[in-house]
């Protein structure tokens, strides 16, 4: 998973430690190549749906674009922040849809009618693909916040200086955030075993 495409640095320009990737894109072309899967999945986890995070991740690409002559070391959180906003307008449109513009379906006996996700996608036929579904379902019961602060700092590796120039907050804030979502998960998860 690791590559030397997506390297990170401190402001300083010195790497936070040795398992970091150690060489910066050449272009930012190579940079949103060696972005795209993992920032694919990061967007279906917070939209749930394959199309919405296509789109999602396509618009914050295109908007990188915009950005291609800054120094490639803010290339990583600039991205991140980018996707994670697209992701949050995608959320904010959809509840407003769903409220607003359609009444919630119903059964004849008047209970709402509860939307289900269809499991994994298919795609996914390798044998991790059960764990990964129920790490995925549990990571989108998680409050947003944390949700992406496990997936930034856990999943993608970025130090805690860098997401939390891309969540928007303090670094205090995205290792509160962490912790709160390593807990919750181990709770989901300690009876999958």
């Amino acid at each position: 998973m690791l590559d030397a495409v997506n390297a990170r640095t401190l402001p300083g320009g010195e790497a936070p430690d040795s398992t970091v990737r150690d060489e910066l894109p050449a272009t930012l072309d190579a940079f949103l190549a060696g972005v795209g899967a993992r920032a694919f999945r990061f967007a279906e986890t917070g939209l749930r749906q394959r199309e919405d995070a296509l789109d999602a991740v396509q618009d914050a690409m295109m908007k990188m674009l915009a950005y291609e002559d800054r120094p490639a070391s803010e290339w990583t959180p600039l991205f991140w922040s980018i996707l994670r906003r697209r992701i949050i307008d995608v959320q904010r449109r959809r509840r407003f849809r769903l409220t607003w513009l359609s009444p919630a379906p119903r059964h004849e006996d008047e209970t709402p009618v509860e939307w289900s996700d269809d499991g994994p996608d298919p795609s996914r036929t390798h044998d991790g693909r059960e764990g990964y579904a129920r790490l995925a379902e549990a990571l989108g019961e998680l409050p947003a916040r944390q949700r992406e602060a496990f997936s930034l700092r856990v999943l993608e590796e970025l130090d805690v200086a860098t997401t939390a120039r891309a969540m928007g907050c303090s670094e205090g804030s995205v290792k509160t955030h962490l912790s709160r979502a390593r807990e919750a998960l181990q709770r989901k998860l300690e009876d999958w075993r």
